[in-house]
């Protein structure tokens, strides 16, 4: 095993044993519905830096994979949508953190009437050999994948991911992403990338680099500033803004043009016809926006200087 990978699960061994108030986003919010209690042992071991639970990918007949238990708290998300006998499979690689949410639901369970410890089912296994047969699950989720680990790895993790997903799933995840370079000197401490703080990439290269693994749409859910490394503290020459990228790529098939990338580009009509018809599945209104993929967005762009 990398070195990188165990001091990752030396990390998260400590944070099991004791909640890390300054892991990931310990403090953000759980989702607020209707019935759902969140117990206060699962908020405090909220080890992500997003969410990768969206209500719209979301019906009682979902099956789910969720990478990395944690304190089991997207877990019960998911699982509030679906409650079924393990509908719900949540993989880890660090025994005390399956010890710990197994507890946790048991906690849930006590404040949910109805919630079920056996809508999830808890595995021990890690993102690289994930233990799940081919195309059963519906929806796969990981948050921090990509900062975590290294480039080669993370490869093998994003197909892995899709070997699980049936034809057209999801793979839904959240990850620190950075514009500005992040040194070697703190990308390589095991440490930093294991409390996600060192391993970001640019928004096209994570945005390539899941295409490039066979994802034919994907779409940007959220964007919003994360941590700041600053340069005293990170002795950087300047201070490094991380944010938080939340998304979702479907396993379909990519397109002979090119894959689907929705980052929010929108396109208007105004021309004097009643509608225009790209002839290419777009059919804008007057006045009325359109949402588009990027591809689609430049050739608008072109067409528009035409």
């Amino acid at each position: 095993m990398s070195t990188y990978l165990e001091t990752t699960r030396e990390v998260y061994r400590e944070a099991a044993l004791e909640p890390q108030a300054s892991l990931c986003c310990s403090t953000s919010k759980p989702m607020a519905l209707p019935g759902l209690v969140v117990p206060k042992e699962m908020f405090e071991m909220n080890y992500g830096c997003g969410t990768t639970v969206h209500l719209q990918d979301l019906n009682p007949d979902t099956n789910v994979l969720y990478v990395g238990v944690g304190g089991g708290m997207e877990a019960l998300q998911f699982a509030y949508f679906t409650r079924r006998a393990g509908s719900i499979i949540a993989v880890d690689s660090v025994p005390e953190m399956l010890e710990k949410a197994r507890a946790n639901f048991e906690i849930a369970a006590e404040t949910n009437p109805w919630f079920d410890p056996c809508f999830v089912t808890l595995l021990e296994g890690d993102a690289l050999d994930l233990p799940v047969p081919d195309a059963s699950v519906d929806l796969a989720a990981q948050n921090c994948l990509f900062n975590i680990f290294e480039e080669e790895d993370l490869k093998r993790a994003l197909g892995e991911m899709r070997r699980v997903l049936s034809r057209g799933g999801l793979l839904s995840i959240s990850d620190p992403i950075a514009e500005q370079p992040i040194p070697d000197r703190l990308r390589s401490d095991e440490r930093l990338r294991a409390e996600c703080l060192s391993g970001a990439v640019s928004l096209d290269v994570y945005l390539e680099l899941i295409t490039d693994a066979g994802y034919g749409t994907v779409e940007v859910r959220g964007r919003r500033p994360y941590r700041i490394l600053d340069q005293k503290r990170y002795g950087t020459q300047e201070d490094l803004l991380l944010e938080t990228v939340e998304l979702v790529a479907f396993n379909d098939p990519v397109p002979a043009d090119g894959p689907c990338v929705f980052t929010g580009r929108m396109v208007f009509y105004t021309g004097e016809e009643a509608l225009f018809d790209d002839g290419k599945g777009h059919v804008l209104m007057p006045d009325v926006p359109l949402a588009v993929c990027d591809k689609t967005g430049k050739w608008f762009e072109a067409l528009g200087r035409d």
